[in-house]
């Protein structure tokens, strides 16, 4: 009996391997352009739990977007590329966003809400949320070395991918990288 169920556990762990393996290579083959900097992860790592918060400072958690497929950016007023990318962000919300998929933008570091305003009145960035992190406690607890920085997260608020520098979010290489996240099936599911 012993026997049958290490061969039966062993099978299933070869299966889930393969399949873990298959879906990384699937998400890989769909790098184009700017999208070719976004690296996956061999394991997905835990997000952090620090709080971040929003204008009127009620305090957020990664975690609140668990059951979602989250692009997280960290990015700054100062930061040029930062600013350069928030439009096709906002485009990818308008058109992804919902109960599967949601863009997260953290404001990191000393960036004053007046200013962060004006630039999304300017930018036309309008369905993006204004969020904070004036003490760069998520930033550093995610590992966050420049700007700007865009995670993903699967369903698990698992990081699977990472980014530094700016990119087409609202490419068609982004989309599809994304849409394959959110057809894949939860951990255990």
């Amino acid at each position: 009996m012993s026997f049958i169920r290490s061969v039966l556990l062993y099978t299933a762990l070869v299966l889930g391997a393969n399949a873990a393996v298959a879906e990384s290579d699937t998400l890989q083959a769909l790098r184009e352009g700017s999208m070719q900097k976004l690296r996956f992860h061999s394991t997905p790592k835990p997000a952090s739990t620090a709080v971040f918060t929003d204008p009127e400072g009620g305090e957020h958690r990664l975690a609140e977007y668990r059951g979602q497929v989250v692009v997280v950016n960290f990015w700054a007023t100062w930061c040029a590329p930062c600013r350069k990318e928030m439009p096709a962000l906002d485009a990818l919300q308008r058109e992804l966003g919902g109960e599967d998929f949601q863009v997260v933008t953290i404001a990191t570091g000393r960036n004053k809400l007046p200013a962060i305003r004006a630039f999304f009145d300017e930018a036309g960035v309008s369905a993006l949320p204004i969020l904070l992190d004036p003490r760069q406690k998520l930033a550093r607890d995610m590992g966050v070395l420049g700007l700007p920085a865009t995670v993903l997260l699967n369903r698990e608020g698992e990081e699977v991918a990472r980014m530094v520098g700016d990119a087409d979010w609202n490419s068609d290489s982004a989309k599809a990288i994304l849409r394959s996240l959110m057809a894949m099936a939860p951990a255990g599911g």
